[in-house]
């Protein structure tokens, strides 16, 4: 794993949800520019059942996402590469907290990925194929479309919890 920014590395002191710990384990991994593709995003597509797709151009966070659930011992939604399924998944939330599943909408589609705290505008969120990569990036809060949290087996983790931050940083426009 690349190095989590510093206003990020709480992140690696938490332990749970499951789906948090799985996604953190990939942050770094980046599309290669150019012909070649990187076999771990490709990886993470074979993983949900859509092993015909061979490059890492085509949107790939509901995959990240998906391979992160099965990971953790959960089951993604069918189509769990294409973003917006993800609002079928789980149990809807008006509040978001940490691990949540964050919807958003965008042109074109859609993207997903996990909240790891907010600021007075933005969600920060946890996932690939933002600026090409798996990482945190700011996201205007008005491009929410869903807020999903998983089905508890035993309990919610007691440290599922809303976390305020600063508002630095560039806000994300377009997650390809």
């Amino acid at each position: 794993m690349n190095k989590l920014e510093p206003k990020y590395q709480y992140l690696l002191k938490e332990s749970a949800p499951a789906i948090l710990i799985e996604t953190l384990k990939e942050y770094g991994v980046k599309e290669v520019i150019g012909s070649k593709h990187n076999p771990k995003v490709l990886e993470y597509f074979k993983s949900v059942g859509w092993g015909h797709i061979k490059d890492d151009e085509t949107p790939w966070c509901g995959a990240l996402l998906g391979y992160a659930v099965i990971k953790a011992g959960l089951v993604p939604p069918v189509t769990c590469i294409q973003a917006l399924k993800w609002n079928n998944w789980g149990v809807r939330q008006s509040v978001a907290m940490l691990g949540d599943v964050l919807t958003f909408s965008r042109a074109g589609g859609g993207h997903v990925g996990l909240y790891v705290g907010e600021d007075e505008t933005c969600y920060h969120v946890l996932g690939g194929n933002q600026s090409n990569s798996v990482c945190v990036t700011r996201i205007q809060k008005s491009r929410l479309s869903q807020i999903r949290r998983t089905n508890w087996k035993i309990a919610q983790p007691k440290n599922v919890r809303v976390i305020e931050l600063g508002a630095s940083g560039l806000i994300s426009k377009n997650e390809l």
